[in-house]
């Protein structure tokens, strides 16, 4: 069962190396890196370290689906690129899909800062997932690309396409909720404040199951670098 990575990419230079070492030492089926358009050192950071480099146009669901379009394995893994995998990542998801009514799954995650809160904050987004069976982007998300070809990849919405596909994979099958965890920066939490980001995070959520258009809360969203 191969399974090809894929990573979206835009000016992520302070930790696109960290992901990528932990990454090849996994030695995945392919490792799918897909630039939208960086202006810091990125692309030269992953060349540095063997790694060849895809652009596509910017968004993060355009550059996932371009990714995966490109991917052979078995299953597609979408990774964000200031995330980190465990140790045993590709062997649980393996055993996770040795079910055939699994589609797809994620991890539990982990916040990687020294605030208190943060860990309370990554059980809880943990524990939320897997009541819901829905996972975000910060916890990787795995499917079969059978399945995520039959979907017709992620719909290419400026925020919010890691809920819209978990909502849909969910009604295709069993979702896997894996209680290794991924490593996932806590720099937007550390930079825009703890309590902030949660009511943010929380709002930006709601809003969107309660029908908001993605295209209007993304002025609401500020990426962190």
């Amino acid at each position: 069962m191969g399974i090809s990575v894929v990573v979206p990419m835009l000016n992520e230079e302070r930790t696109i190396a960290a992901t990528l070492l932990a990454l090849t030492q996994l030695k995945p089926h392919e490792l799918i890196l897909v630039d939208g358009g960086s202006s810091d050192a990125t692309p030269a950071i992953c060349r540095q370290l063997g790694v060849d480099v895809l652009t596509s146009p910017r968004g993060r669901a355009a550059q996932m689906n371009y990714g995966a379009r490109r991917a052979t394995g078995d299953v597609l893994l979408f990774l964000h690129a200031d995330t980190r995998l465990p140790p045993t990542a590709f062997n649980d998801i393996r055993d996770a899909l040795g079910d055939p009514r699994v589609v797809g799954g994620r991890f539990d995650m982990q916040l990687d800062g020294d605030h208190w809160m943060l860990r309370v904050i990554g059980a809880m987004i943990s524990l939320r997932s897997r009541l819901s069976k829905v996972g975000t982007g910060d916890q990787g998300i795995f499917v079969r690309r059978e399945v995520f070809q039959r979907m017709g990849g992620f719909p290419e919405i400026p925020l919010m396409e890691d809920i819209a596909l978990c909502r849909a994979l969910k009604r295709l099958g069993a979702v896997a909720c894996l209680r290794s965890r991924v490593i996932t920066s806590a720099r937007r939490w550390e930079s825009d404040g703890v309590w902030r980001t949660i009511f943010r995070m929380w709002l930006l959520k709601s809003l969107y199951l309660m029908g908001v258009s993605p295209a209007r809360l993304k002025k609401f969203y500020v990426d962190t670098r």
